[in-house]
């Protein structure tokens, strides 16, 4: 896996991936950002966020679960002292569907945590406190 990063003026650096997709990061004003994209450590959280996600929904889906939208709402805390790396994470998972099972939710979410998300479990062998919760949504 391979990706690139170029610089874009300023505080603004443009990531390519290597399958071809970008994205613009940018630092706030009070650091010479102009806010034309997101910031690096917000790029770490939607990543986090992605790998949990696409694992969830891909386990909801081999159960059959009438899964009409899934959304994952995270919020992460960091320390004060420079490096401001991360020290709690916390993934909230919004599942609505169709008579969903909230067994196979559960189980689906914890799968993702203790197996299945790269990036999850990487964080938190790095030191990071990561915690996880979901709420089931019916919908008609």
């Amino acid at each position: 896996m391979k990706v690139s990063i170029n610089w874009g003026g300023d505080a603004r650096f443009d990531g390519t991936t290597g399958t071809g997709h970008t994205y613009t990061m940018d630092g706030p004003e009070d650091h010479g950002g102009k806010n034309q994209g997101a910031r690096p450590m917000e790029m770490v959280l939607l990543g986090l966020g992605g790998c949990s996600s696409f694992d969830v929904m891909s386990i909801l889906k081999k159960t059959r679960q009438d899964v009409v939208d899934c959304r994952t709402e995270i919020e992460a805390e960091r320390a004060d002292a420079v490096p401001a790396v991360f020290t709690k994470i916390h993934l909230h998972f919004v599942v609505s569907g169709r008579k969903l099972k909230e067994a196979h939710v559960k189980r689906a979410v914890s799968l993702s945590a203790e197996q299945y998300c790269s990036a999850s479990i990487m964080l938190e062998k790095g030191g990071v406190e990561i915690s996880h919760s979901y709420e089931l949504v019916e919908v008609e």
